[in-house]
């Protein structure tokens, strides 16, 4: 039993061993200031500046092996194909697969943009291939997650975690076609991606003993909710700062209409006053005269009519 839990988090071991020594490493440089090199450096809320630096150097050699031999679109190929896998491997049972596939395919996702624009690849049509696909992917686990917690009420929290991711990225989209720019938040893919696989790793190491393995579905569940719960509060977040913006928007433009309207209302009213002067005094309304478009008239005169042909 033991051995078993042991084989199943050995792979975790290795990485989180790797990471480990690879994040001193990487520390000891940024403390003696060289820290390392990146392009492209993104964050968010959830991992700041310095883990995400971290991050991409971590994959940096992997970076620099794939480029030129291995385009943006067979990765996101790639990475669509790994969580259909992590998809079927969740709803047989296969808890441990399913966390490690969706690892490597949230790693890929994090890879195909960047070699996109090392490589001067990226297109509109390869950032759309990528969003749709990273939706696709994102669902084919969550598919797997469903049916493995079918006869449980923790399908419940695999519903709210498919509402809430979803329109997180739908209220960026829509943001980005209003020309907002919402990115913000505390649960994005990749802060989903490490919740739901630790959700799954812990849901194994309980599954990998019979006497324990009723806890799988709580320990799954339990990431599941989490998930839902933060990216639910994100997209609300989202949803609330892009109406505030384009709310400030509108009122700065109406703020704008009514500067204009009060700037020609004295002109409007001191010729309503005169209009009403000359009929009080019983004289005829100056006729309004047509000014040709030439700024040397200065007379009040009619203006001759203009010969044919003449605009």
């Amino acid at each position: 039993m033991l051995t078993d839990r042991l084989i199943l988090l050995a792979p975790a071991l290795l990485a989180t061993g790797f990471m480990l020594l690879a994040f001193v490493l990487y520390a000891v440089r940024c403390a003696l200031g060289r820290p390392p090199a990146v392009t492209a450096l993104k964050h968010n809320e959830f991992f700041g500046p310095y883990v995400a630096r971290y991050i991409l150097w971590l994959i940096g050699p992997v970076e620099r092996v794939l480029l030129g031999r291995v385009s943006a679109n067979a990765i996101t190929w790639a990475s669509l194909l790994l969580c259909a896998g992590a998809g079927v491997a969740a709803a047989t049972g296969s808890l441990a697969t399913a966390c490690w596939l969706y690892v490597l395919a949230g790693v890929l996702d994090l890879l195909d943009g960047r070699l996109a624009r090392a490589s001067g690849t990226q297109s509109p049509a390869g950032a759309l291939f990528d969003s749709v696909a990273d939706r696709w992917g994102e669902l084919a686990v969550f598919a797997g997650f469903a049916w493995y917690l079918r006869a449980t009420p923790w399908l419940l929290a695999v519903m709210l975690a498919v509402a809430g991711s979803m329109m997180v990225s739908y209220t960026r989209a829509r943001g980005e076609g209003l020309g907002l720019a919402l990115r913000g938040g505390v649960m994005q893919r990749a802060e989903r991606i490490v919740l739901v696989s630790a959700g799954a790793l812990v849901g194994a190491w309980f599954a990998a003993a019979a006497d324990t393995s009723h806890h799988a579905a709580t320990a799954l569940g339990g990431a599941l909710l989490a998930t839902g719960a933060a990216s639910t509060f994100t997209a609300l977040g989202r949803w609330l700062e892009g109406y505030r913006a384009l709310a400030a928007q509108e009122q700065a433009a109406a703020t704008a209409t009514v500067t204009v309207a009060s700037d020609k209302a004295p002109i409007d009213k001191l010729g309503a006053d005169k209009l009403g002067a000359d009929k009080q005094a019983g004289r005829e309304p100056a006729p309004v005269v047509a000014v040709a478009a030439s700024p040397r008239r200065t007379t009040g005169a009619p203006s001759t009519p203009a010969s044919p042909g003449v605009a």
